[in-house]
Order: C-alpha cells, then sequence, then structure tokens
C-alpha cells in the first residue's frame, strides 16, 4: 500500500526526517550492529518461553502434591503439545546443565555456592547463566522469564563466570608427556614417514579472532594511537573489540588462550617468549603453525608472504590445511556461544571473564561429547608483512621446506 506523503500528519513527517537523519549519520559498521540487535529481539520470545517452562515445570514437581494437582489441569492443554516438540531439546539441556554443575562441584575445592547470592538453585544457575551465553538475548529477557531483578541476574551470571574461569588452569592445559604425543599430526599428508623424513610433528595450530564489545562513552577517540581525522570512518575503535589468541589441538581443544585489548599488538609475542623461557613446551621434532604476522621461530613456524617458488607454495599449502584448524575451532566456539558476535558491555574485565568462560566450556562440552560445527567466516587476507623473524627460525623453515619438497618427490605418484 502506497502511503501519500500529503496524508502524512505533519508531526510524523518530522518523525520521519528525525529518524532517516539519525540513520544517515550511522556507520556502516553501526548500523549493521543495529540491525544484528533487532534480529536478537525477534528469536528472543521463543527462547524466553522455554526458559519459563522449563522453570515453572520445576517449580510445580516440588509444589505440595495439593497445590500441584490444582496447577497441571490448567495448563496441561497449552503446554502438552509444546512438551512433546520440545522434549529432545530439553532432554539435552538437562544432560548439558548436569554436566557442568558436576564439573563445578568437582573443582569447587572451598564447597562455594553456585548461586551466590541468588535465590535459584544450582541447575537454574547453570542454566541461565548459558543461556545468556548460548543465545544473544539480553539481561532484561531473562530476569523477567526468571521473575528476578535484572541486578540480581547480572551478578548470578558473572559469579558463575568467575567460578568457571577459576578451573582455566585445570581445563585449558598446555599438554605434557605422553599426552603430547597422542595429539601430533603429521605436518602434511603426503608424509608417510615423518621421523625418518626429518620433518617435524604439529603440537598445535595457533590463531586468533576478534570479539567485538561496546565502546566506553566516556573514552574519546581521541585517546587512540592513530588520530580521529586519518581513521577511515567505517573501521571501529580498536578498543570496540578484544583479541582472543588461542591453540587448539588435533581435536579442536584449546590448550592455550590468550586474551588482550583490540589496541595491544601483542600476536604471539608472549607464547614466544613463554616458549623461549621453557624450551620443553615444544619438545624436539614438533612445532607449532602460525599465520603471517606470527613471530617465526624454531619451534613456531610461519608462511612465506606469498611465496616465491613451487617449493615455497607447498609449504604454503600444507600450513594452511593445518592454519583450517584454529580457524573451525573458532567457528566451532561462536557458534556455542553466540554472545560472542558481540558482548553489549564497555567493561574489560567483565567481557573479559566471559570470553574465557566460552573457551573453558568449549573443552568442557568436549569432554562430555557434545559436538557443534560451526561456519568458518570467509575473510579478505590481509597483506601483512613477517615480523619478529630470527635467524633460528629462518633457517628451521628454509629446512622444512626443502624436507617437504624431497618428501612430494620421494612419493610414490
Amino acid at each position: 500500500m502506497e502511503v501519500r506523503e500529503e496524508t502524512v500528519a505533519p508531526g510524523g513527517r518530522v518523525l520521519m526526517d528525525a529518524m532517516q537523519a539519525e540513520l544517515e549519520q550511522l556507520s556502516s559498521w553501526e548500523l549493521e550492529h543495529r540491525l544484528e540487535r533487532a534480529v536478537e529481539e525477534m528469536i528472543e520470545a521463543d527462547l524466553v518461553a522455554r526458559v519459563q517452562e522449563q522453570t515453572t515445570s520445576q517449580q510445580e514437581n516440588s509444589a505440595p502434591p495439593d497445590e500441584a494437582e490444582q496447577a497441571v489441569p490448567q495448563r496441561s492443554e497449552s503446554r502438552t503439545a509444546v512438551q512433546r516438540a520440545r522434549a529432545p531439546e530439553a532432554t539435552g539441556t538437562n544432560r548439558i546443565v548436569q554436566y557442568v554443575i558436576h564439573f563445578l562441584q568437582s573443582g569447587n575445592t572451598s564447597k562455594k555456592r553456585l548461586t551466590g547470592r541468588a535465590r535459584l538453585s544450582s541447575s537454574h544457575t547453570v542454566l541461565l547463566s548459558l543461556t545468556l551465553l548460548s543465545k544473544r538475548i539480553s539481561f532484561c529477557s531473562v530476569s523477567s522469564s526468571f521473575q528476578m531483578k535484572k541486578g540480581n541476574i547480572y551478578r548470578i551470571f558473572f559469579s558463575f563466570c568467575d567460578q568457571v574461569t577459576a578451573q582455566k588452569d585445570r581445563v585449558i592445559q598446555w599438554p605434557t608427556g605422553q599426552e603430547a604425543l597422542q595429539h601430533l599430526l603429521p605436518f602434511c599428508s603426503c608424509n608417510e614417514g615423518p621421523e625418518e623424513r626429518g620433518l617435524p610433528r604439529v603440537l598445535g595450530v595457533l590463531g586468533d579472532t576478534r570479539i567485538p564489545i561496546r565502546l566506553r562513552v566516556a573514552k574519546p577517540y581521541s585517546e587512540s594511537d592513530t588520530p580521529e581525522a586519518m581513521r577511515p570512518k567505517n573501521k571501529p575503535h580498536p578498543d570496540s573489540w578484544l583479541n582472543l589468541e588461542l591453540v587448539c589441538n588435533d581435536k579442536g581443544r584449546f590448550i592455550y588462550c590468550h586474551i588482550s585489548k583490540g589496541s595491544e599488538k601483542d600476536r604471539g609475542c608472549a607464547l614466544a617468549e613463554r616458549i623461549r623461557q621453557n624450551p620443553e613446551m615444544v619438545p624436539p621434532g614438533t612445532c607449532l603453525i602460525a599465520g603471517v604476522g606470527y613471530p617465526l621461530t624454531e619451534q613456531i613456524l610461519t608462511p612465506f608472504p606469498p611465496g616465491q617458488n613451487p617449493q615455497e607454495n607447498l609449504y604454503n599449502r600444507s600450513l594452511g590445511n593445518h592454519l583450517g584448524r584454529i580457524n573451525q575451532a573458532v567457528a566451532d566456539l561462536k557458534e556455542r556461544f553466540k554472545k560472542l558476535r558481540y558482548l553489549d558491555m564497555g567493561n574489560y574485565d567483565k567481557a573479559k571473564s566471559v570470553v574465557l568462560t566460552a573457551c573453558i566450556l568449549h573443552n568442557v562440552y568436549l569432554d562430555m561429547g557434545d559436538m557443534t560445527k560451526g561456519l568458518v567466516e570467509r575473510s579478505t587476507p590481509e597483506n601483512m608483512e613477517e615480523v619478529n623473524k630470527d635467524a633460528a627460525g629462518v633457517k628451521m623453515r628454509e629446512t622444512v621446506v626443502n624436507l617437504l619438497h624431497r618428501t612430494l618427490e620421494a612419493a610414490p605418484q
């Protein structure tokens, strides 16, 4: 139906003009964020209904027999069809909740209550927190479904995050000894005898991703290293995301996690220094694989940017196959915990706690056999240059290039 301009009331035209002017002032990144938030609100209704249904069901089960008998007839007709449709999903959710509860209780030596200041049971506390992590849903929506104040929900959630992050050293562990040997990968698929050929085995794959967060209103753009006049208008402020650096093994399990502010330019330097001081972390005959822009050392091998001959291109392809492993692990993490797609909080410490909680629970879910496959995001390759190349790293890479070429020549055609 077409609406003529003359039929619009003067007040309506003023409002429409104001809205249009506001949208025109938004950058593409800000406009995309607002559209995403609109989509979030559309899916919140179904999720909140499911959470409230589970809450009401447990409340009825805990009620006295006479009260329960009075409550069931009133809701039996409306709930029967919903329960039948969602029974498998509810079963899976309950299994995860119970597993996480057991995980926290087994590592909680102080026997601190999971609920903190909450008036919820342990199962409700974990369900609430996992709901906030797995869906892009606001504290207000969850608080209304649990009939609790937003501030109390906020405290419950971050109390849960604190207890999970306290288990970091227990869950995200660098492999040593026999455990490390069990998860070594061949350097390339054509390699049938890596030890004989001299090619190193791959201990893990190093990569990173960005986690968008809300920019602090009180922090002006002038505090950035780049003057505002020289910054592209459609590029977000560097402090509007967190750098999440991870190392995964052959199973997609995280064995290393480092979180920093978007404005920090670490990119593997902390891990490289840690390995330099503790060389036993990467045993002889093994290595880590990382992308361009990471330090090239004797223990961390990176691609050529780009390869200049067939030998270097073959080496780059072999590394590319391994780099796909960390990209898939990151995609699985973001698919499982959709809150990481945008953290609507300007507090760095709180945002870091949420990200670390998700990384730890990623490993916990793998331990219980719960698998999730996310879609790997296609990103435009960045024109990055090699940094922090040391002589031992350059020599090691050249050695691997030559060994890889000889291995391909010796392979049966």
